[in-house]
């Protein structure tokens, strides 16, 4: 990976996309120290970031109430600068609210349509990762369930996971498989129970050990037990791990939740919250015991982030997401 992506003595840096203003800003991976705004012009209400393979940005950028098509926007990696939409949004296969995305190793840009015009369900989009060019949509017709996909990962088993929430009801939602050769519906890895109380799932990643780590949601305001929390299963099986609660229990409590989440720098969970609470806007960094120290303070603390979603890492695998610590600046 291009070295641009670091900073001048080779240490890794952290690029959040930022709703509230519709920028990506910079920010020191091991103190969280704000380097400034990196991506200013292009956006609206962006949403995946990932760099490619030459070091350039990519953003899934959604044109909400622009009365157009979503895009793939590409940014220069040392300096921000625009260098056009890699995937247009009147190009064929454009996608219409792209939330996740990934670059898988042979180059396939693959990213989470959520929902088609007028509420209709979304497509899984693949495109060639250099060109931009519409190379065809994931099929999920043997899937049963409403299929309105919001994050992606390649997990270590090369399937590609995709979490989708069933849009009729705003209630719980599922983990699909697919496989990246023929891009068929492989299976549901992971469905809404009573145990697990997955709820409108969107940001997965897998931790070191292979378990796969994903954001939920409280099901209703009214559910005085209902959290928002990041949900962990065990990798292979689907078994229910785990959980992080994000926020407290209780009718009336500001909420922090969190869209997207990344392993980064010493194998730490990050988490940008946002929510309606004093927390909302900063980044939190878990440990393996689920404390955690606060490195982008909350917006009400004067913090540089209104609304963070999606991230990224100068070391985050594209395809993967996961973080290489050996990766060289």
């Amino acid at each position: 990976m291009a070295s641009q992506i670091y900073n001048s003595l080779g240490q890794d840096l952290l690029y959040i996309g930022d709703d509230r203003d519709n920028t990506v800003k910079r920010f020191d991976a091991l103190t969280g120290n704000f380097l400034g705004t990196f991506v200013n012009g292009h956006l609206k209400d962006p949403r995946g970031l990932i760099f490619d393979r030459e070091g350039n940005l990519l953003v899934c950028n959604q044109n909400v109430d622009k009365k157009k098509n979503g895009n793939v926007v590409k940014f220069n990696g040392q300096n921000g600068k625009y260098l056009g939409d890699l995937v247009p949004s009147k190009g064929n296969g454009a996608p219409f609210a792209p939330r996740g995305m990934v670059l898988s190793s042979d180059n396939v840009l693959i990213v989470a349509d959520f929902q088609g015009p007028t509420n209709n369900p979304g497509e899984i989009r693949a495109y060639d990762g250099t060109t931009g060019a519409f190379l065809g949509n994931f099929d999920y017709s043997a899937f049963s369930g409403e299929f309105y996909p919001r994050g992606v990962v390649i997990g270590p088993d090369n399937l590609l996971y995709v979490s989708v929430v069933n849009f009729s009801t705003g209630l719980g939602g599922s983990v699909l498989r697919f496989d990246l050769d023929n891009r068929m519906f492989h299976d549901v890895f992971v469905e809404s129970n009573s145990e697990n109380d997955l709820q409108r799932p969107e940001g997965l990643v897998f931790d070191p050990n292979g378990n796969l780590y994903v954001t939920s949601f409280r099901s209703v305001p009214t559910n005085i037990s209902a959290t928002d929390k990041i949900l962990v299963f065990k990798g292979g099986t689907g078994e229910f791990l785990d959980k992080i609660d994000l926020d407290l229990v209780g009718i009336g409590q500001p909420r922090a939740f969190a869209q997207a989440i990344l392993f980064g720098p010493n194998g730490k969970l990050f988490v940008p919250v946002t929510g309606n609470g004093p927390d909302t806007g900063s980044v939190r960094r878990y440990n393996d015991d689920k404390t955690f120290d606060v490195i982008v303070p909350a917006a009400f603390a004067k913090g540089p982030l209104g609304s963070p979603w999606y991230l990224t890492f100068g070391k985050t695998n594209p395809a993967t997401l996961a973080y290489d610590d050996e990766a060289m600046g």
